[in-house]
Parts: structure tokens; sequence; C-alpha cells
């Protein structure tokens, strides 16, 4: 099972991710822009595998450049509290 099947593991994943880069000194600003990077690919490279990514797929479609960058600063907000590492 991947990841990307559950949107729960997803969210621990990424905060996983994120503790890891702040550990290392990543600065916030970098990780913004790593995120909107993912989110870019996912939205153009990567099929849907649950409800949660369709939704977000489809706001990531129709959001200006602008938006996108919003959207993945509040994607690095909403997983900030998740992962197995706090």
């Amino acid at each position: 099972m991947s990841v990307l099947d559950n949107f729960d593991q997803w969210k621990d994943f990424l905060g996983d991710r994120l503790h890891q880069a702040q550990e290392k000194g990543v600065e916030q600003q970098t990780i913004n822009q790593l995120a909107y990077e993912v989110g870019e690919h996912l939205a153009t490279k990567v099929e849907s595998h649950n409800e949660e990514e369709a939704l977000l797929r489809d706001l990531w479609n129709v959001a200006s450049e602008d938006e996108r960058h919003a959207m993945a600063s509040i994607m690095v907000k909403m997983v900030q509290d998740e992962g197995t590492v706090k």
C-alpha cells in the first residue's frame, strides 16, 4: 500500500518530511517552494488515489499561480502536527 492510497497516511508522510527538513535547518520559504513543486507534480503527473487528492487536484487546476503558492503553504501548515516524529 502506497502512502498515496490513504490521505491520513499521506499527511503523516508529509509531516515526517517537514519535520526532517526543519531539523536540518531548511528555511520556511524553501519548504513552501518545495511544497509548491510537489503540488505541481502531483496535479500534473500523478493519478488521484482518493477523494481528498481528487479535490486538491481540482482546486489546484483552477487556481492561479499565487493561489497555488497559497495552497502549498496551507498544506505545509496542515501537516505541521502530523507524522510519527514531532
